[in-house]
């Protein structure tokens, strides 16, 4: 992979380019400087990951490094100098120059429909607008703990987006108030920290839309669709709030999508991070009555890890079985099938009339 940065003030970095042939990658925290020093990248510049970048600075201002798969950085290129040691680029006649190409023109810009899934560095503390623009095919974002500032249009157009691991305890400080305030669509937030092996919570924000209306007096209505909105606004300094986020699905969630309700039930009974048994109960009513749902959506992802996590809340009746069985053999999915039937079995099996043995005479 091929990072191109932007030396900053206070041994600092901004990230303005990156080409590899791997559409899922992770960035590192810091980088060497050419006099010795390390650099940390904190900063994503604008339309950093966008197809069509703008205004991107000269050769002459920026630092090129390759980075190795086990995260070793080497300079390439430090201010418009080549400091790699390699052979110099031939421009002649021989015909095997190709593999004297740069390295730009070999790997391929990791941007646009080519990104799919990025690891941002704990280091990281400023997103720059349209950083993500036009990224359609990126499905999942990583970040550290720490708050971050983000730009306008950070994820414009990235409709795949669909779920924000945050490397950090759920009752740290990250920069997910200002992640999610950049998305009105539907989107998952994971409370992951680094090495272990489950998430500690999970928060689902529905999608919401906004409305501007002007009164005759030329007073501008802001009005909220759905409840997606409020949800984003369950943050004090950076860090979640449970209680106020669980405090907003009993006021009603008609306008919002049913499937993504489900989903924020079921996730947050899986991983009940401060959740009260008042909370708790208003989870399982709606998610008893909408197991069909979830079940889907986790037989899409092909997700078994989920599906026993489902049947581990007993909230499947009788006719929930058989629908999900039903939903089973139609994904062709023999294994959740099998999940299904011994649950159902250990749930609803007869249970036998033990013998008496009556030893008085």
């Amino acid at each position: 992979m091929i990072l191109d940065i932007l030396p900053l003030s206070a041994a600092t970095a901004r990230l303005v380019r990156v080409y590899g042939n791997d559409p899922c990658a992770v960035l590192p925290e810091a980088l060497p400087g050419p006099q010795g020093e390390r650099w940390a990248l904190t900063e994503l510049g604008d339309y950093c990951f966008s197809e069509k970048p703008r205004k991107l600075p000269a050769a002459a201002e920026t630092c090129r490094y390759a980075l190795a798969e086990d995260g070793s950085a080497r300079l390439l290129r430090a201010f418009g100098q080549d400091v790699s040691g390699g052979a110099k680029r031939r421009y002649d006649l021989d015909f095997g120059a190709d593999a004297d190409a740069a390295p730009e023109e070999k790997l391929h810009p990791l941007c646009g429909n080519f990104l799919e899934e990025l690891t941002l560095p704990e280091s990281l503390r400023v997103i720059g607008s349209c950083a993500f623009y036009n990224c359609r095919r990126l499905r999942r974002l990583c970040a550290g703990a720490g708050e971050l500032t983000v730009g306008s249009d950070v994820f414009l157009n990235c409709f795949a987006l669909e779920t924000l691991v945050m490397q950090a305890a759920p009752e740290q400080p990250t920069g997910l108030f200002a992640l999610v305030g950049c998305i009105t669509e539907a989107v998952r937030a994971l409370f992951w920290p680094k090495g272990e092996t489950a998430p500690r919570a999970g928060f689902w924000y529905p999608a919401y839309w906004e409305d501007i209306e002007e009164t005759p007096a030329h007073i501008l209505l802001h009005t909220f669709s759905g409840q997606g909105y409020h949800y984003r606004q369950c943050f004090l300094e950076n860090r979640l709030l449970p209680a106020e986020y669980d405090a907003i699905f009993p006021e009603g969630h008609d306008a919002d999508d049913a499937a993504v309700m489900a989903m924020l039930c079921f996730e947050r009974l899986r991983w009940p991070w401060s959740l009260s048994e008042n909370a708790a109960g208003h989870y399982r009513a709606f998610l008893a009555a909408n197991t069909g749902r979830v079940l889907a959506r986790l037989l899409k992802a092909q997700d078994t890890e989920g599906i026993r996590a489902l049947l581990a809340l007993d909230v499947l009746d009788k006719e929930a079985f058989a629908a999900g069985a039903e939903l089973a053999a139609k994904a062709d999915n023999a294994a959740a099938a099998a999940l299904l039937a011994d649950a159902e079995h250990k749930k609803y099996a007869a249970v036998p009339n033990k013998k008496r043995y009556d030893l008085d005479f």
